[in-house]
């Protein structure tokens, strides 16, 4: 297994678009073996996903030993979730690790990274939306020093229904 000390962040590039669709498609088919049947389906999500993300947000990458540890993406507005909003906050949707090749709190390593990367740009705060039924990942964030400030309804997902989600904001510094 990877050290999560070993971890080196880059942001994503074209040729990295098989191996993040790979990693997604892998998250969700653990989530699912979990019995987590409401937040991620493989397939859901092509490379196209994720070339338009990288064209209007950032892909980050997390690599060790050259293996892909994981990724995350970071928009810089989300109207979907949090409406029209003042540009204080960086959106971190998609956070995935890869649990075959890392080590325990990699997750919390990347989540780190996306944080320092927001203060980067001159932003206050992180925020970021977890699917309100998974009790599980809404502790994790929690754990990380989110706070809940919302909940939102029916937020349009890409290639899927709808879903409930809760609203989770970092004050940063």
């Amino acid at each position: 297994m990877l050290s999560a000390r070993d971890l080196r962040v880059r942001p994503a590039a074209e040729a990295d678009l098989a191996a993040l669709v790979r990693l997604r498609d892998d998250a969700a088919r653990r989530l699912l073996a979990l019995g987590v049947t409401g937040q991620w389906r493989p397939g859901e999500l092509d490379e196209g996903h994720f070339r338009r993300v990288m064209a209007h947000g950032e892909v980050w990458l997390a690599e060790a030993d050259g293996l892909l540890a994981g990724a995350w993406e970071l928009w810089w507005e989300d109207e979907d979730a949090w409406g029209p909003q003042p540009p204080v906050a960086g959106y971190v949707h998609r956070l995935m690790v890869d649990r075959a090749t890392t080590a325990p709190g990699t997750g919390r390593l990347l989540l780190d990274a996306a944080e320092r990367r927001v203060a980067e740009a001159g932003r206050t705060r992180v925020r970021l939306d977890c699917l309100a039924g998974n009790a599980q990942l809404n502790a994790y964030y929690l754990d990380a020093g989110y706070r809940v400030v919302g909940h939102k309804a029916g937020k349009p997902q890409p290639g899927g229904t709808p879903k409930s989600f809760t609203l989770m904001e970092k004050q940063l510094g």
